[in-house]
């Protein structure tokens, strides 16, 4: 349920602001906090990884969702991280949605689509044809959320596979 009364900035995240980086690393551990995220907070190491590994990532984009003004003090409450990517379907960049959340706090008013609105936003102004965006298939109400926007599931089952190097 949207709370008219919830004041929400979503701004693209600078990687050289450090105000940005203490509320991007934080919300980012928020999520993998969570057990959508996985359950377990960041390691150190990732945690002193994060922001320069995005800082180099010529691809990376990050939104930080803040309730209240993030000039004067506004709380951060949410988090996309994204990756522009390539679709040779399509002969365009897109992006991918690699990760977003919303703390518990602040579920159900409405953050989630205004990450969603800056997103897809930046995909336009880049000339993207896609958001795309990957959903555990035990999270049901991301996926409504999701559906809700507009995003559809292809239809194609797919597994996520990964080899650690």
């Amino acid at each position: 349920m949207n709370d008219p009364q919830l004041d929400v900035h979503v701004i693209e995240a600078d990687f050289d602001n450090p105000r940005h980086q203490v509320d991007l690393v934080a919300m980012l551990d928020d999520y993998a906090r969570d057990p959508m995220g996985g359950g377990r907070p960041l390691t150190e190491e990732v945690r002193a990884r994060l922001i320069p590994g995005l800082r180099a990532h010529p691809a990376a984009y990050s939104f930080l969702a803040y309730k209240g003004d993030p000039n004067t003090g506004g709380e951060a409450i949410g988090l996309a991280n994204c990756f522009m990517g390539f679709s040779t379907f399509a002969g365009k960049p897109l992006i991918n949605i690699h990760d977003i959340s919303v703390t518990k706090a602040a579920r159900r008013m409405g953050v989630g689509r205004k990450l969603l609105d800056a997103v897809r936003d930046k995909a336009k102004s880049l000339g993207c044809c896609y958001v795309t965006l990957e959903v555990r298939e035990d999270n049901p109400t991301a996926q409504k959320v999701y559906a809700d926007y507009g995003f559809h599931d292809q239809g194609i089952p797919h597994h996520f596979w990964k080899l650690k190097v």
